[in-house]
């Protein structure tokens, strides 16, 4: 069983933009109840099948599979629940720490979260300056609840 521990941020200001190219990714749920999540993914030309549990704390189980390129373009396309994801997601080292940003686009056009995957929930870590307030346990800030409630009706 795989496990995920992770924390979820707001930004605030671009100083991070300066240090990263993004990397573009479109997802969609099969499934999206709180229980089980199934998502589907693109990241360039691979394709990804995932199936995560219910988040308790910041932790989750979670597997994630390859799956053909074209099999998940076709889920994406006439399976899975509207809308699609679209976010470009950018990688940055931070004092030992890989931190995730995710710049969304299309239905949640201008929401940009940080995340930062942790081996333990109570692991100490330095957040760089451009991290603002914390939003882990905000199911609104849950990618598959932001196809149910996308940013722009917030």
């Amino acid at each position: 069983m795989g496990t995920e521990i992770e924390r979820k941020f707001l930004l605030k200001g671009d100083s991070w933009r300066s240090l990263v190219k993004g990397t573009k990714y479109r997802q969609g749920y099969l499934s999206s109840a709180k229980e089980r999540i199934v998502r589907v993914r693109t990241i360039d030309d691979k394709g990804y099948l995932t199936i995560k549990g219910i988040t308790t704390g910041a932790t989750r189980v979670e597997y994630e599979y390859d799956i053909p390129e074209n099999d998940a373009m076709e889920m994406l396309d006439d399976l899975c629940e509207k809308p699609i994801i679209a976010k470009n997601r950018y990688k940055i080292d931070f004092a030992g720490f890989i931190w995730e940003v995710d710049e969304f686009f299309g239905e949640n056009q201008g929401l940009i979260v940080a995340e930062v995957e942790l081996e333990s929930e109570d692991q100490r870590f330095e957040k760089p300056e451009w991290i603002g307030d914390e939003v882990t346990g905000d199911p609104k800030y849950f990618n598959s609840n932001l196809v149910i409630n996308p940013y722009i009706k917030w």
